[in-house]
Parts: C-alpha cells; sequence; structure tokens
C-alpha cells in the first residue's frame, strides 16, 4: 500500500495554489478508508500519497478527507 501523509496547512494551500483549485475541487478519499486508520485524520484535511514511480522514482497524489 502507499504511504499516506496528513499535510500541513502550509503544504495544503501550497497544493491548492499550484493546481489553482478548491478543496471542494480536488478528489475525495472517504474517511473510512483503511488507509487512514492509523492517522488522525478530520474532514477536511489534505492526504498525500506517495506511490513509486518507475520513470520518476516517486510521485505525489493529493486527496482531501470528506464524509462519502
Amino acid at each position: 500500500m502507499p504511504k499516506h501523509f496528513v499535510c500541513s496547512e502550509k503544504e495544503k494551500e501550497n497544493v491548492l495554489s499550484n493546481y489553482s483549485a478548491t478543496t471542494k475541487e480536488m478528489p475525495k478519499i472517504a474517511i473510512t478508508d483503511a488507509a487512514l486508520t492509523n492517522l488522525k485524520v478530520k474532514l477536511g484535511d489534505m492526504i498525500r500519497i506517495e506511490r513509486k514511480d518507475a520513470l520518476t522514482g516517486k510521485t505525489n497524489f493529493y486527496r482531501v478527507v470528506a464524509d462519502e
């Protein structure tokens, strides 16, 4: 399973700025997702998912915690 991290508020602001997006426009991850079990998350938190990539070594994906 890829590594999941809770983003700081500063990182969250930077991601939203870089993508010219709001939290409502970002992809979602359910608060009940098994990958978040050991993380202390709340609705609206941003999660950084680090996946291994053969070409770049590592790629980050971002999701916003939702109650879906």
